[in-house]
């Protein structure tokens, strides 16, 4: 005989786990299904360990989706403000970085204990190395088919997140429910990842890995400002990440390195104050020093005194470092990518709900939906919130 339930959710992380507590709070029976042995890899690696689990400017500003307006109803709904106020119920102690992303004091671990204390409060069920190997509609609801039989249920939420990281266990299983129930699919790629450049690239760049330098990373209108680490694969660190989600194959990324300095102005006041030394020498002040050489060489001024150079020689020596532009041959893919960019098409879904508009009792949530975050606690508080919208509805 089969189990019975009110909802299964597959997956165990972020988004699933806030789904089962707001679904076994109505008092609904709740079961979460996951492959793995242990809940929320995902969440446990994040932020260094020390999970960065919202971010206090979290809006529909900050996420990319072919349908932009969709995950307005959810953020509104459960705020990072509401998060917060969970993590201090547990007493988890946390603080804030750079740009509005909070993090744990102590460690990401404390966050995946909230939530399964949570889930044990309201109820629900957590069967870890459970695999699922379809699920199917009845004139009542649906059957999951998993390695240890049969569940019934009147809902099914799909939170299996994306492609991102497969070695953490990630798949394209929610892509393929979607699509068995006539979901349509945005195209998927890589998101929040470090992007790679050809061979005679890395070659002119090799004295350069393991050089960071805060930046302003452009692809088309789209600017980031933050750190850029050139890596012997290619470019990576806050800034490339970032503008990664917004570049696509074949075009170029514009780098402005000090976009705080007037370099110009330093040159010029380096060539009054001392006028025998090097170009390199004086951008060395500002910038990393293999740094600071490889532009004095790129315009051919290595070893010239800056007595000898002109304003215009100068500027266009500045011109290289607040303009500097690269054309990336791809990205690192899945294997290191943070997030997945596209997912379930946001217009099959009902967006106070994530319910599938024409398959009544199939929810899609977290990362597989076609909602990318930023870097930065971004991709966390969609996670609670769509979950929390679907655990109220399912």
């Amino acid at each position: 005989m089969a189990d019975r339930q009110d909802v299964v959710i597959i997956g165990a992380g972020a988004a699933g786990m806030m789904c089962a507590i707001e679904a076994g709070r109505r008092g609904r029976r709740v079961v979460v299904l996951d492959h793995a042995k242990a809940p929320g890899e995902k969440i446990r690696i994040s932020g260094g360990g020390r999970c960065n689990f919202t971010n206090i400017h979290a809006g529909p500003k900050n996420f990319l989706s072919d349908n932009p307006h969709f995950c307005k109803s959810a953020l509104a709904r459960y705020t990072p403000r509401d998060f917060i106020d969970l993590v201090e119920r547990h007493g988890i102690a946390w603080h804030e970085k750079t740009l509005g992303q909070l993090f744990c004091d102590d460690s990401a671990k404390d966050i995946i204990r909230m939530l399964l204390t949570e889930m044990k409060a309201a109820g629900a069920v957590l069967r870890l190395g459970t695999s699922v190997q379809s699920v199917e509609r009845t004139p009542t609801g649906f059957r999951t088919i998993t390695g240890e039989g049969p569940i019934e249920s009147a809902a099914v939420v799909i939170a299996t997140g994306g492609k991102s990281i497969p070695k953490m266990g990630a798949t394209g299983f929610a892509y393929r429910i979607a699509e068995e129930f006539g979901l349509p699919l945005v195209e998927t790629r890589p998101g929040l990842v470090p992007l790679t450049l050809d061979p005679g690239q890395l070659e002119s760049l090799k004295d350069l890995a393991g050089v960071a330098v805060e930046a302003e990373a452009k692809s088309g209108k789209t600017v980031f400002r933050e750190a850029l680490l050139i890596t012997h694969r290619g470019l990576s660190g806050p800034s490339i990440l970032q503008i990664s989600s917004f570049w696509r194959e074949g075009g170029d990324i514009r780098l402005h390195l000090l976009p705080e300095v007037d370099l110009l102005a330093v040159l010029k006041a380096a060539r009054k104050a001392n006028g025998r030394q090097a170009a390199q020498t004086a951008l060395a002040e500002h910038l990393p020093k293999r740094l600071a050489q490889f532009f004095a060489d790129k315009a051919g001024l290595a070893n010239r005194a800056l007595a000898d150079l002109s304003d215009k020689v100068l500027d266009g020596l500045c011109l290289g470092i607040r303009d500097w532009t690269i054309r990336p041959a791809g990205s690192e893919g899945y294997r290191t990518a943070e997030v997945t960019l596209g997912g379930i098409d946001t217009r099959a879904l009902d967006s106070r709900t994530m319910q599938a508009k024409d398959v009544p009792g199939l929810y899609f949530i977290g990362e597989c939906v076609d909602v990318t975050g930023w870097l930065g606690g971004y991709n966390f508080q969609w996670a609670w919130a769509s979950g929390f919208s679907a655990g109220q509805a399912a």
